[in-house]
């Protein structure tokens, strides 16, 4: 899923979701170096999620390749946007 229609706007998302994992219900995630927490549409934590594991496989890929070389970093890069864009305020918290 590409696109979804949350508090009446239509949000196109920066990766592929599966039907499970579209939600609007609210969960918390917590910053993993602050420890601020913040709660979010479903949908929005489990993108928040595939930011954190396509940073970490980056990191990895760069420690044995080059800086800057993983193909993770464009995953990366659209989510970062992605959450400036349409939940600025957990991009604070979350991100930031």
């Amino acid at each position: 899923m590409k696109e979804i229609t949350y508090q009446n706007k239509k949000i196109k998302l920066p990766v592929n979701l599966v039907n499970s994992e579209v939600s609007t219900e609210t969960v918390t995630r917590q910053n993993q170096f602050s420890g601020q927490s913040i709660e979010l549409p479903e949908f929005a934590a489990v993108i928040y999620d595939v930011i954190i594991d396509m940073n970490l496989l980056a990191e990895g890929y760069d420690g044995k390749h080059g800086m800057g070389t993983a193909p993770q970093w464009d995953v990366v890069r659209k989510g970062l946007d992605w959450f400036r864009r349409y939940f600025a305020k957990e991009y604070m918290v979350l991100l930031d």
